[in-house]
């Protein structure tokens, strides 16, 4: 898995490096077939009254790439926004790639077989 944490108008600190990394962990226990992941973390400087900090990330899968942004007061509570969007949609990836169409036996042979 190939990870980019950048920052624009930021400076991505160690610490804020290994928050988005733990919180990373949780997506990939759902899913491991994760082949690249970039993450942008921005700080919009419009006024300082109203200073908006926001997340994105593109999540490349086989088959799909998953972009999910977010944007808060906090820069740690806009990561966290992100990753439970980021989670919802790599589960909703992953079961749609699962095959639900159970084949089921024929009623006869299962009853034949029972007794």
């Amino acid at each position: 898995m190939n990870l980019t944490i950048s920052g624009h108008h930021l400076e991505v600190t160690p610490a804020l490096r290994e928050y988005v990394l733990t919180k990373l962990d949780r997506v990939t226990r759902h899913f491991d077939q994760v082949v690249d992941v970039n993450v942008l973390l921005t700080v919009e400087k419009n006024k300082e009254k109203e200073r908006r900090q926001r997340a994105e990330v593109t999540l490349h899968v086989k088959g799909r790439d998953i972009f999910v942004e977010s944007s808060h007061e906090d820069l740690y509570a806009a990561i966290d926004q992100l990753m439970d969007k980021l989670d919802r949609q790599v589960v909703r990836h992953k079961d749609k790639l699962q095959n639900h169409h159970h084949v089921s036996p024929k009623r006869g042979t299962a009853f034949t077989e029972a007794v």
